[in-house]
């Protein structure tokens, strides 16, 4: 059945055919049939439809594509929150925390857990995730994780190289053969994605080559944790193996920002994650004036991010970013379909998929300027 979706009062699609940027419309109308978008244009030459819904001179956007989240996980971690407010630094240690409550949580308690922060985030207008494990780091629970994930997202991302686990804490080399070996057999089946996190502390630069190469050999796209506790040689090396994105890119050398500019690696940035941890926030005008592709997303996770709001993350952009309200919103929209390597969502055109979300506002400047304020009037989804 068709829908005619009229009286937009500013309608932002994203689309190259119409212009640069948000490629905006005014006083226009969408009409969708069977879960994808089949006329766009001015509402006074809109064709009849099955159905209207007359948004009465809202601001319509693309639904918001997050492609940075962890959701498969169990427990809370609002203590580390409380201390890291009080002073005490945030080094990723939690991670391993969350790891034994993940481990130890049922399939329906991880399931229950992930369905919920979904909701959460379908309600605030996001239509599109990426959702990684990491959080299990053994062959049956990564693959568990996994399998879990790609029941709510087909954007799911094996990240058995998120931390050491304890019990391989001596045995740094031993841990990434299982990586790249039964761990990654059991998940590959479940998976889209390959990341690592490259940082001290974590993986270094040649047992991250290693990892995203045998994921690569077994089909799986590459990903990169990178530039997130200092610079990382992690960030080229993810635009040297052609890596869909390079996440956090807190701290990047000027050799770093010129590779993110002239390559087609996505810069994503995760300003939840600074906005917890108290860490300097990633300055995305550099990467702009470079010529580097910017998305934002949630990093949406117990310990260092806990939202699920990208309006939240436009807000945060703009101010603390040096973004403009265009800027994080395609970042937060198409930049998230870039990450993903996705050219059916974060857009507004004839043929990408029927993902359209209603304002309560009359412009997508209000996401930044009415901080906190649910401005999503209504989600527009097949899913």
């Amino acid at each position: 059945m068709s829908t005619l979706i009229s009286t937009i009062g500013l309608l932002v699609t994203n689309d190259p055919a119409v212009g640069e940027g948000t490629a905006e419309l005014r006083d226009a109308a969408v009409v969708i049939d069977n879960g994808a978008i089949v006329w766009v244009g001015p509402s006074a030459q809109a064709p009849a439809a099955d159905e209207r819904i007359d948004v009465d001179g809202a601001c319509v956007i693309p639904g918001f594509v997050d492609s940075h989240s962890h959701l498969m996980f169990a427990g809370d971690r609002a203590d580390e929150f409380e201390y890291r407010m009080a002073g005490r630094p945030y080094t990723a240690g939690g991670i391993r925390r969350t790891v034994g409550l993940t481990r130890s949580a049922s399939d329906e308690q991880l399931r229950a857990n992930a369905q919920h922060v979904r909701a959460e985030m379908r309600a605030q207008g996001t239509t599109t995730l990426e959702i990684k494990s990491g959080y299990g780091l053994t062959v049956d629970d990564e693959a568990r994780s996994l399998r879990l994930a790609r029941e709510i997202t087909p954007e799911t991302t094996y990240l058995g190289a998120h931390v050491v686990p304890a019990e391989f804490a001596d045995d740094t080399a031993g841990y990434v053969a299982l990586v790249t070996g039964a761990m990654l057999d059991a998940a590959a089946p479940h998976a889209r994605w390959i990341d690592v996190f490259c940082e001290t502390g974590a993986f270094d630069v040649d047992q991250a080559r290693a990892i995203l190469e045998a994921g690569a050999a077994r089909g799986l796209g590459a990903r990169m944790h990178a530039g997130q506790l200092g610079e990382s040689a992690g960030v080229q090396l993810a635009v040297e193996l052609g890596a869909a994105s390079v996440d956090h890119c807190t701290f990047l050398s000027d050799a770093d920002v010129a590779a993110l500019g002239s390559g087609d690696t996505v810069a994503t940035l995760l300003p939840g994650v600074e906005f917890s941890t108290r860490q300097p926030y990633p300055d995305a005008r550099r990467l702009l004036e470079a010529g580097a592709t910017v998305a934002l997303a949630t990093d949406c996770n117990p310990g260092s991010s806990f939202t699920s709001s990208m309006a939240f993350c436009i807000a945060v952009a703009v101010r603390d970013m040096r973004m403009t309200p265009a800027e994080a919103l395609w970042a937060a929209t198409a930049g998230g379909a870039r990450a993903l390597r996705r050219d059916d969502v974060g857009v507004v055109r004839v043929g990408a998929r029927a993902d359209l979300v209603v304002l309560d506002a009359p412009s997508y400047v209000h996401l930044a300027y009415r901080p906190g304020v649910p401005l999503v009037r209504q989600v527009l989804s097949r899913d």
